[in-house]
């Protein structure tokens, strides 16, 4: 499965160094995932062939990688909260540590949905000023041209920008 950015990189980008977590935490299943549903509707499916194939790897590392990363810890989060054992679904506990409550886990993802929705927009707006470096970006198709969300509002806009 090709992704543009492996397991090991999505944890370096999103998550802190001092975060434990186990080497499998993150498949490049849930990077597939959240490539599909956030990345490749903004740059469409042209340009996202090229970027697996290594074209504009500075693009990739400096704008794409990070969202794409923190895109990824959001879908992965709610899996990593939780565990299925022999008893079903349970939470990590220890005496040194609980599991944080509902209100806690919502924050991380609004600020993790805030931040990476903020990223893709950057790179959404450097596609479209650059696109004659892009000749696979179809500005019109960018899904952040013609549609974005500010918590519960979505703004839609005429084609173009």
């Amino acid at each position: 499965m090709k992704t543009l950015i492996t397991p090991q990189q999505a944890v370096a980008l999103a998550f802190a160094p001092a975060e434990y977590l186990p080497p499998d935490a993150v498949a490049e299943a849930d990077i597939a995932a959240a490539e599909q549903r956030h990345i490749v509707p903004v740059v469409g499916r042209a340009l996202y062939e090229k970027l697996l194939q290594g074209s504009y790897a500075p693009f990739t590392a400096e704008f794409l990688a990070p969202a794409s990363a923190l895109f990824t810890r959001l879908g992965a989060q709610p899996r990593l909260d939780i565990r299925t054992g022999r008893a079903g679904t349970e939470a990590p506990y220890s005496p040194h540590a609980r599991p944080a409550g509902d209100e806690a886990l919502r924050r991380l993802q609004e600020g993790l949905r805030t931040q990476a929705r903020a990223l893709l927009r950057r790179a959404s707006e450097h596609l479209a000023a650059h696109a004659a470096e892009f000749p696979e970006y179809d500005p019109r198709a960018d899904v952040l041209g013609r549609c974005s969300t500010a918590g519960r509002l979505v703004q839609l806009r005429p084609r173009g920008r």
